[in-house]
């Protein structure tokens, strides 16, 4: 984790990484408020657009100017998923999180950057393009949100009592998923949302658990969970060990995830 402490310790180069977050939100809100979005569907079957390429050189062609020593890997670009197994420290980053909500206009989408050290996210960027809001953090370096040009401590709401707040995924709520909020000993408040914006509402304490038995890729995690662990949130697989990250195969196992007002 030195090489986020570091990061971090230097206000200019944190506020740069800020300002890059915030100009690829900008980029995507153009194509998104344009008829046409260029949309493509790629060799896993999953939508890309205009918006998702062009967010990904612009990130990628400022992470290579600001840390030119940090390599970055990119979902929109499958030659650098080789960088993990050549390098312990790496970028990875997802330009557009939530394609699929970006086509239906429902605004709820992220641009999700992260700093992986030694298979673990260190530092975490995530954007929301359409309201600018720009979160970061992780472990020891706690959670913050920019929103209007100005910074300050992200704040968790506390959990209300009663049932116990479940969020699910607007475009993959499987059976598996549903079966496992239907073992949960609470009564249960369902709440969908898109994109890495689960996380956020987790670390928020607009959520209090995210279970997820679908596939995601390590791209969709990184990011969020670094800010949620800096909120004091985890998340866990299965068993109960934490996510890698860098491995040979880039999809995650299930998992599930905790807000901070939720038990260890």
């Amino acid at each position: 984790m030195d090489v986020a402490a570091s990061l971090c310790a230097n206000t200019h180069m944190r506020n740069s990484l800020i300002a890059l977050m915030a100009e690829a939100g900008q980029m995507i809100m153009g194509v998104y408020q344009q008829d046409d979005v260029g949309l493509s569907i790629k060799d896993d079957a999953s939508p890309v657009t205009k918006a998702d390429l062009a967010a990904h050189h612009l990130l990628v062609a400022g992470l290579s100017r600001l840390t030119e020593q940090i390599k970055v890997v990119s979902e929109e670009d499958p030659a650098s998923l080789i960088i993990p197994k050549q390098h312990d420290v790496f970028w990875l980053i997802d330009p557009l999180d939530g394609t699929k909500e970006f086509l239906q206009r429902n605004g709820e989408f992220t641009t999700n950057l992260a700093l992986i050290e030694d298979g673990r996210p260190s530092l975490g960027f995530v954007g929301v393009p359409v309201t600018g809001a720009i979160y970061w953090g992780g472990p020891g370096l706690g959670a913050h949100v920019v929103e209007n040009g100005a910074g300050h401590p992200l704040t968790t709401q506390p959990k209300p009592d009663g049932r116990i707040r479940v969020l699910a995924s607007k475009s993959h709520l499987n059976e598996a998923t549903r079966s496992f909020i239907a073992h949960l000993d609470e009564e249960v408040t369902l709440i969908q949302a898109g994109s890495s914006l689960k996380f956020l509402k987790l670390a928020l304490g607009e959520a209090d658990i995210y279970p997820r038995m679908a596939p995601t890729c390590e791209w969709d995690t990184a990011a969020a969970e670094a800010v949620l662990d800096g909120a004091g949130g985890h998340l866990v697989r299965l068993d109960g060990r934490p996510m890698n990250y860098g491995k040979d195969d880039i999809l995650n196992p299930s998992f599930v995830a905790y807000g901070p007002n939720m038990p260890a």
